[in-house]
């Protein structure tokens, strides 16, 4: 276990940490219980009563959050021709195809935060599954980053679309924005989230469905929200 600095242990007992929460309650326990000296993230972590080993019980998707994230992202995009000079339009960070996948195989290159392509270049990207899938990079039609439509797919990256899928644990863990956000908008952020997983709720998932849900900033203690408070 590693230490706890006086900031954390602080933090932790301005609040009881057994106690379920309503949503804004808790994000605002949590935003007040941030005491670093950087604008930390928030994220929530969703604790799911399914088993995603099995290919019917995956929970996977996209949403832009209606206040962003509060991080631009970097985005590559793996694009021929028109739709390459499309991306370019679109604001896309990098473009290319085969010599952008021999950059990252060969020099170990990850100066981007999201993957885009074209179905067109699977063939080259899907070359760098091994590489790119440990880190969460690999492009996917669930989360909409393979894609015909690129100028779509950029404009809702930027504009804050982030990604939620399960862990080997069964847990989902996405941020919801930055502490400098104030409870307020985190709720709304945190709500839209939390209705886009309710939604994809797997039809083979049995009983509780929502097992336990956390925020936390940063450097923060997790506070607990009541799952059974959340329906949509």
């Amino acid at each position: 276990m590693p230490k706890r600095g006086k900031n954390y242990k602080a933090a932790v007992a301005s609040f009881d940490k057994t106690a379920l929460h309503e949503v804004d309650e808790a994000l605002k326990i949590a935003v007040e219980a941030s005491k670093a000296k950087f604008d930390e993230t928030v994220e929530v972590h969703i604790k799911l009563g399914v088993d995603g080993r099995h290919a019917d019980q995956q929970v996977r998707g996209a949403i832009v959050l209606p206040h962003g994230t509060g991080k631009t992202k970097k985005v590559l995009v793996f694009a021929k021709g028109p739709k390459a000079a499309e991306a370019e339009a679109a604001g896309a960070d990098y473009v290319g195809a085969e010599e952008l996948a021999q950059k990252i195989q060969t020099e170990n290159w990850f100066d981007f935060d999201v993957v885009v392509a074209t179905p067109d270049m699977m063939g080259v990207v899907g070359r760098l599954g091994k590489i790119l899938g440990p880190k969460g990079l690999m492009p996917n039609p669930k989360s909409g980053t393979v894609t015909m439509d690129v100028t779509k797919a950029l404009q809702e990256i930027k504009a804050g679309k982030v990604e939620y899928r399960l862990d080997k644990t069964n847990i989902i863990h996405t941020p919801i924005g930055k502490v400098s956000f104030g409870a307020e908008k985190l709720t709304d952020n945190f709500n839209a989230l939390l209705e886009a997983v309710v939604k994809a709720k797997p039809a083979a998932a049995k009983g509780q469905y929502l097992r336990s849900v956390t925020v936390a900033s940063t450097m923060g203690p997790g506070v607990k929200v009541n799952p059974a408070i959340i329906q949509f």
